[in-house]
């Protein structure tokens, strides 16, 4: 099967969109398939991941936010796919670049399957983009009813995205490296540094993008409230300068972003993954954490409830309620009991997960989407 895959982001951009993609794109190679990733340029970036090659599209930064790249289409994107000779074409999070992807697949005679990552519209108000709110939504419904077969991570993303008239809609199911992120993978050094030099303390960690979106800023209160405790915030985004006022002078350490083994041990090394965000269609730092033995202690909003059982391998918190968010904190942190049990059970709940059979499933839905022609 050849694939051609619009991406709004990918590599070296580092999200969870990003992650999902290069894990899919692993054990599509396994299986034989042959892929072109479409995306935006990023300066130097990669012309090839692995063996599947990488056209790259001029883009320039969203002012509100620099990491995100916007690259409209142009006619180069088609003469690379005539060149290709797709059987199939996949749109991940089409919006900008992803816009093309409907025009090129009715051009090019093959079908479309689109899948929603990221409530991009919804995290438009976050950025005084309010007003755009209704028509993000409208461009968003429209270019995926385009699609012969529409893909989301969660049932709780399906469900909105049904309401919302996107129709056609199937599960992607969720997936994780187990053997990469795993207990075992915790560091001494990882756990000086994630406790700014107090390992003997209790260490809270999150991981992901330092937005406004993420509702980093609600876990003061669990530092006011818990003097001993340390937060540790691995990652990078627009709201780092803020957060990082809005944290000085308390016991929270900025690490930036981390890869490969040193991600992994920071995973390992914290005593919980703490995980406010309200707006995820699935949270991949839940599952990572999950898969590194980590409790999690997610607001029960979105999907959390699809990734976290509650008293299983973690704690759910109503969402902007702090009190209920510094009890789920101070109910792991001071139990060690409870802790271990948790974290054995997040284990447990990461082994039901991997990428192989993640990416069966979407194949099958490739099938579909070409036994409907």
């Amino acid at each position: 099967m050849r694939v051609a895959i619009f991406t709004e982001t990918f590599v070296p951009a580092l999200d969870g969109v990003v992650t999902r993609l290069r894990s899919t794109i692993d054990e599509l190679l396994k299986v034989g398939d042959e892929m072109m990733v479409i995306a935006p340029s990023y300066g130097e970036g990669p012309a090839y991941y692995h063996d599947v090659p990488i056209h790259r599209v001029a883009s320039v930064p969203f002012p509100p936010y620099p990491q995100i790249k916007l690259a409209p289409s142009n006619p180069r994107v088609g003469l690379a796919l005539k060149k290709f000779k797709p059987d199939l074409i996949h749109a991940v999070n089409p919006f900008v670049l992803g816009s093309g992807a409907p025009f090129f697949a009715r051009r090019l005679g093959v079908p479309l399957v689109a899948s929603y990552h990221t409530n991009v519209t919804t995290y438009a108000r976050f950025y005084g983009l309010g007003i755009g709110e209704k028509a993000g939504r409208w461009w968003t419904r429209t270019l995926h009813n385009r699609a012969r077969i529409n893909l989301c991570t969660s049932e709780t993303t399906r469900k909105y995205l049904s309401e919302d008239g996107i129709e056609r809609l199937h599960v992607w199911p969720q997936g994780v490296d187990t053997m990469r992120f795993h207990p075992k993978k915790r560091s001494e050094k990882w756990r000086y540094k994630l406790s700014g030099g107090r390992p003997d303390a209790p260490v809270l960690l999150y991981v992901g993008r330092l937005g406004r979106e993420k509702s980093i800023g609600s876990l003061k209160e669990v530092l006011r409230a818990l003097p001993g405790a340390r937060l540790a915030l691995v990652g990078d985004g627009p709201a780092r300068g803020e957060l990082e006022e809005e944290f000085a002078g308390m016991p929270a350490v900025f690490t930036g972003t981390r890869r490969g083994e040193e991600l992994t041990a920071a995973y390992a090394s914290a005593d919980a993954l703490v995980f406010p965000s309200t707006t995820e269609t699935l949270g991949l730092a839940m599952l990572e954490a999950l898969s590194s033995g980590l409790p999690v202690i997610a607001a029960r909003a979105g999907a959390s409830h699809e990734v976290v059982t509650d008293g299983e391998s973690g704690l759910l918190y109503e969402p902007g309620d702090s009190a209920s968010l510094v009890a789920a904190c101070r109910r792991v942190l001071s139990d060690a009991d409870l802790r271990a049990r948790l974290g054995e059970g997040a284990r447990a709940t990461a082994d039901n997960k991997d990428w192989e059979a993640a990416t069966r499933a979407l194949r099958g839905y490739y099938e579909m989407a070409l036994a409907d022609g």
